[in-house]
């Protein structure tokens, strides 16, 4: 028994055990407190539930298989193509570009592809994505290439008519077509209108074949130039053969005029009816083999052709490289051939090429050089009308299309070009050099001097240096030109801004080089004249050498940096015409040295103050003939 009258401390744990083996005592009656009991209760069914997950755990890493798909939402699969225009054959993703231009299948839905593929009962597991492309069909190949304002090289006039047939019936099948052609009637174009003559009746028949409604569709027209322009038909016409006749018997133009511009604005002022009021796709389609002479017009000509929607191709040549003459072959009556100068170039809006003559035979070719583009004006004109300037002929020296399409002129307005020279340094320094190398003609140094006595040798010297006092005048102001654009030379982007002012930077410097030591050998000649080693010379020949001794550092120094900048030419800008002209440049050493030789020497005439004996007639008349032949003929305007 407890005594009431005594405070007994009682544990929780004695408690506890009071209770055990009472489990019909309530809570109170073992002396535990309600909270103690409720905390115990809870405690006892998280255990139990926290067992029962554990027990569930094992059960779920048992696999099922369902054959069973759930089919997605169509929405889910839906491409917007507007997101993936840019995407290509080099993307990582498996779409395909929605482009038609390059579609193989017309008309197919990828949404309802990707939906039959995913109602397949087991898909696999790992697929490489692979673009299966179609054969296109006619239409997609018979649609007009879109390469405007580019240059073609179709390869002859035979080319250039079927890409141009090509170019009809894309447009053809667009609307009504009015082709106009546009000749030039200068007599060294007769060959090439002769030649498309022959191919005309061809490009209509292979319309006809291509079932684009020729008949209904297509009209021609025809017009000449030179001094003035003359229409061939007074209005378009259906009939081909009317055409094809009037250009076999084109009058040739002699004044030597080209007025191409000029020329384009009258026909398409004239013929500006069928596609302001008939609505007709209008082309004009000009053949020439020179850049015009009316090119001044170029602007105005420009805005009218796209005010109105008039696309403009040009059959011609391709000008030569940095040059404004270019040469064509013509006969004499007497069979005799001549290459006679035409204006075919430059193909930039400015001379960018330097004219510095070459010492030495490597370097005549490079005169005849192709810039594998057309002239600045036409080729423009074709640019910004959309057309398409197609070269039909151009010097043997040409260069691979593919390389030369890193090297574009700038084809932009000349405003926004001589913009452009007067914000870089390098720039404006390289055309200003070109343009001052057209007013001074650089002579060729004499290389053969006769020696058969001292006086004669010494007085042959004299005159020889001469020139190199006018010579090393030109080619310092040159150098000090192009030496003030380097301070640019960086901030060159285009490859052939880059190529054009290293090239003419490195060809000033050499040439500089080479004069020097020039003047120096003769000095040292007409000074300390060598001894032939042979008896029979009664000559010094001067000829390219390695050897540079005589010269001073800072010579040399300029040789080594000429090397350098054509090495870098050659290799920054491989199989283009600023490596093949440094090439040449580098192909001559930079020194001199003398090589002696022998040269017929006409003995002295003994009977000089003799009268002349009589002539026989037979005589007198081949002399006659050797003087008219000798005598310059009277050369036609081409």
């Amino acid at each position: 028994m407890v005594s009431t009258g005594m405070t007994q401390q009682v544990s929780v744990k004695d408690r506890l055990d009071q209770c055990v083996g009472q489990p019909t005592r309530l809570p109170r009656r073992c002396g535990l407190p309600a909270w103690l009991v409720s905390l115990t209760v809870h405690l006892l069914v998280l255990l139990l539930l926290g067992s029962i997950t554990r027990a569930t755990g094992y059960f779920e890493q048992e696999t099922f298989l369902s054959t069973e798909v759930m089919r997605p939402v169509s929405e889910e699969f839906k491409f917007d193509t507007a997101a993936v225009k840019m995407l290509g054959n080099d993307s990582q993703l498996n779409t395909l570009s929605p482009s038609q231009a390059f579609a193989t299948d017309v008309g197919s839905q990828t949404e309802q592809r990707i939906e039959a593929r995913l109602e397949n009962k087991v898909l696999p597991e790992a697929v490489v994505p692979v673009l299966e492309v179609a054969e296109p069909s006619e239409a997609n190949l018979l649609e007009v290439v879109q390469t405007t304002g580019g240059t073609e090289h179709p390869g002859g006039v035979e080319g250039a008519m079927d890409r141009l047939t090509y170019e009809i019936a894309a447009s053809l099948r667009e609307r009504k077509t009015l082709v106009i052609w546009l000749f030039d009637a200068s007599l060294s174009l007769k060959e090439r209108r002769d030649a498309i003559a022959e191919r005309f009746e061809n490009v209509y028949r292979q319309l006809g074949q291509l079932d684009v409604g020729v008949e209904e569709a297509l009209k021609t027209a025809a017009a000449t130039f030179g001094a003035n322009t003359n229409m061939l038909t007074s209005a378009p016409v259906d009939d081909v053969r009317t055409v094809v006749a009037a250009v076999r018997n084109i009058e040739p133009d002699l004044s030597g005029r080209e007025n191409v511009f000029t020329a384009v604005a009258d026909v398409t002022n004239r013929w500006k009816s069928y596609r302001t009021k008939e609505g007709r796709n209008v082309m004009v389609v000009v053949v020439t083999d020179e850049r015009g002479d009316d090119f001044t017009k170029m602007e105005e000509v420009i805005h009218r052709t796209r005010r109105l929607g008039i696309r403009v191709y040009c059959v011609g040549n391709a000008a030569l490289f940095g040059r404004e003459k270019g040469y064509v072959p013509w006969q004499f009556e007497d069979g005799t051939t001549e290459m006679l100068p035409v204006d075919q170039g430059p193909e930039t809006a400015a001379l960018e090429r330097l004219r510095l003559a070459f010492w030495g035979s490597a370097g005549q070719s490079a005169e005849q050089l192709s810039a594998s583009f057309g002239p600045y004006a036409l080729t423009r004109l074709c640019a910004e009308t959309g057309g398409l300037y197609l070269v039909t002929k151009e010097s043997e020296s040409r260069f691979d299309p593919e390389i030369m399409k890193n090297y574009l002129p700038d084809y932009r307005p000349v405003t926004r070009y001589q913009a452009d020279l007067a914000k870089n340094l390098s720039k404006g320094a390289l055309v200003r050099a070109a343009m001052t190398t057209q007013a001074h003609e650089v002579p060729p140094p004499r290389l053969r001097f006769r020696a058969d006595t001292l006086e004669v040798l010494r007085r042959q010297l004299t005159e020889a240096q001469k020139p190199l006092a006018l010579l090393d005048y030109f080619l310092n102001e040159m150098h000090t030109i192009l030496d003030e654009g380097q301070k640019d030379r960086a901030r060159l982007k285009s490859p052939r801004w880059r190529a054009s002012f290293d090239l003419a930077l490195g060809r000033v410097l050499a040439m500089r080089v080479r004069a020097y030591g020039y003047n120096v050998v003769l000095a040292e000649m007409k000074g300390s004249p060598k001894r032939f080693s042979r008896k029979e010379s009664n000559q010094w020949r001067l000829v390219a050498s390695n050897k540079t001794d005589l010269y001073p550092p800072g010579v040399k120094k300029m040789a080594r940096q000429a090397e350098e900048i054509l090495n870098r030419v050659i290799e920054d800008h491989p199989g283009t015409p600023w490596a093949h002209v440094a090439e040449l440049e580098l192909s001559q050493p930079l020194g001199w040295e003398w090589q002696e030789a022998t040269m017929f020497i006409a003995p002295p005439n003994p009977n000089r103050n003799q009268p002349r004996r009589v002539q026989l007639a037979e005589e007198q008349r081949r002399r006659q003939q050797r003087r008219q032949q000798s005598q310059p003929r009277p050369k036609p305007s081409l």
